[in-house]
């Protein structure tokens, strides 16, 4: 049955507010939109995708994802990550989705085979797989077969009680490793990551250049 993949994106004039002592807002704009772009480049070069959901409450990040005929929700000022990942399933679940792949706006580094193993893990029902970070703490990307098996629970240590809910539904729970996914940029302790992979030349992207000053020592 089909996947949808649902990519939820905070406003991204306020995004990235833990990196206020390394970059200026502009940068942190410029940083949430140029991840976003990469995210959502990626999602939309998967033909095994049957469709692609952004939800958000910025204007541009809706804009940007109708230029790639990207289905949007638009969400109220009020509204946080959990309710609206479960109103974004919904909409999977109206247009017929099997199951729905959560992929946060801020993995820089997240490629087309990333989520075609994911899909291809996720095959059979009832099915969750999860893509954790470095400090297996977070949820950076999920697979739910068949949508809406559980509610969401995305915060710190979202990846255990994803997981503990997942096995309480009856379903068969499995792991992706991925350095790609593994890396989401929330503390400057991540930008200074990011900078020194692209700056290493161990990921290329149009979308992606290092964004400095970034002032953690080696």
């Amino acid at each position: 049955m089909s996947v949808w993949a649902i990519i939820p994106v905070k406003p991204l004039n306020r995004a990235k507010s833990r990196l206020a002592e390394v970059l200026s807002a502009e940068q942190r704009h410029l940083f949430a939109l140029a991840m976003y772009q990469q995210v959502l480049r990626v999602a939309v070069s998967v033909p095994q995708l049957a469709g692609i959901v952004v939800i958000s409450r910025d204007t541009k990040a809706l804009a940007i994802a109708r230029e790639h005929n990207v289905r949007t929700i638009q969400e109220t000022s009020s509204s946080e990550l959990n309710p609206a990942l479960n109103r974004a399933t919904e909409m999977a679940r109206f247009l017929r989705a099997g199951a729905v792949l959560i992929l946060p706006a801020d993995l820089p580094f997240i490629t087309k085979e990333d989520v075609e193993k994911m899909l291809e893990m996720g095959r059979k029902e009832p099915c969750v797989v999860i893509a954790t970070d470095y400090d297996k703490d977070g949820t950076n990307a999920m697979l739910v077969r068949p949508p809406s098996l559980f509610p969401y629970s995305y915060g710190d240590g979202s990846f255990s009680r994803h997981v503990e809910a997942a096995r309480a539904a009856g379903a068969t729970v499995k792991i992706y490793q991925s350095e790609t996914i593994a890396l989401d940029i929330d503390v400057p302790e991540d930008l200074h990551a990011y900078n020194q992979i692209l700056l290493s030349g161990r990921f290329q992207s149009p979308n992606l250049t290092p964004f400095l000053p970034d002032i953690i020592p080696d």
